[in-house]
């Protein structure tokens, strides 16, 4: 049985040329249409969605559009370039620690796959960051395995494991920086509104680690109620999660992990700037930490109108008002999502890793 994470369309594939099949395994998926994903009803929806979480967000509280695009259009370009350079200086990062996962997961160049380097594995974070803010569910991610899987050679299973371990990694340590930068910015408490989100990423991380442990101590007999003809792609994913957490290279694992969601504050911290929002550093880091939670429950592509909405609230608890705030939501998604599409879209049309 053949695993496509990502709709196959009949009419429309992406054939992949015989010298690249060649190498594919039987966990791969030979054609990724993202095409047909976006044309699929449940991408449409999701769209439609997002549409009108933004439209009752701003009519719930009353947010005139008109002085929204005014603030928005006076933006602080210098300040918005700052917050550009931010976001996009992450993905090298990111690409460095995937590394790192990867190589504890035996996928180097050591093992014999050809891994490409730092730049090659930002274009491929790139191009998969560009999928999932064009289809709901996160799978870029898939796409990102799939990705490597055909240019490096890896099991396309194996790989996907380190992207789950990537992705608790991420989970836990925004949780854990959500809550010690929302204690300290409010004081030791938490307002109503937020602790429904704080229950919830506490949940997330409570399954994520909960999960891990169980696969490290009861695999063997979790393997035995796994079907048959499934075993062998879950013998690879459960090995590819739980050989990414190397206790030799962890410390550096943490370090870019940090390194990334301090960039990410950066970004808050100036896009506020650029509207003439001036947020302490510990509060556009809970503000960033916050926006990233709601994407992790990928109802619509990237979180699109939940993000935004739950931006604008988290940035009236600081006493913004509410017309800077949705226009601080609008840049500060501009830069992480929406410029997204415009250069994965150039990118995926331009690069021979698509």
């Amino acid at each position: 049985m053949r695993y496509d994470p990502i709709v196959e369309n009949k009419r429309t594939p992406v054939h992949l040329p015989p010298t690249e099949t060649a190498g594919l395994d039987d966990d791969t998926p030979r054609s990724m249409s993202i095409g047909a994903r976006l044309r699929s009803p449940q991408t449409i929806i999701s769209f439609i969605v997002a549409v009108v979480i933004i439209a009752l967000v701003f009519r719930q509280l009353n947010i005139n559009f008109f002085d929204v695009w005014r603030q928005v259009r006076n933006a602080n370009p210098l300040y918005l370039g700052v917050a550009f350079v931010a976001y996009y200086g992450s993905f090298p990062v990111r690409a460095a620690r995937w590394r790192l996962l990867l190589r504890n997961a035996s996928i180097s160049r050591t093992a014999g796959h050809h891994i490409p380097n730092i730049q090659g594995l930002s274009e491929i974070y790139l191009l998969s960051w560009f999928v999932n803010c064009l289809v709901p569910a996160k799978l870029g991610d898939a796409y990102r395995g799939y990705l490597l899987k055909k240019h490096a050679g890896p099991s396309f299973s194996r790989t996907l494991g380190t992207i789950f371990a990537e992705r608790l990694l991420d989970v836990v340590a925004l949780v854990l920086l959500m809550v010690v930068s929302g204690l300290f910015v409010f004081q030791g408490t938490v307002p109503d509104s937020l602790r429904w989100w704080f229950a919830a990423g506490g949940g997330l991380v409570v399954v994520g680690v909960g999960g891990l442990i169980a696969l490290i101590t009861a695999n063997h007999h979790i393997q035995k109620i796994v079907p048959h003809r499934f075993r062998d792609y879950y013998v690879k994913l459960t090995e590819g999660v739980v050989t990414s957490f190397s206790r030799t290279g962890f410390v550096m694992v943490a370090t870019y992990t940090i390194m990334i969601w301090a960039l990410e504050g950066v970004r808050v911290y100036f896009a506020a700037r650029a509207i003439g929002v001036d947020l302490s550093a510990t509060s556009s880091v809970f503000v960033a930490l916050l926006a990233s939670l709601l994407t992790t429950f990928p109802l619509t592509p990237a979180g699109l109108g939940v993000v935004e909405g739950g931006t604008v609230l988290a940035l009236q608890l600081f006493d913004v008002e509410k017309a800077q705030a949705a226009a601080v939501a609008l840049v500060d998604r501009g830069i992480a999502s929406y410029s997204v599409i415009l250069i994965g879209g150039l990118l995926y049309f331009v690069t021979k890793r698509k």
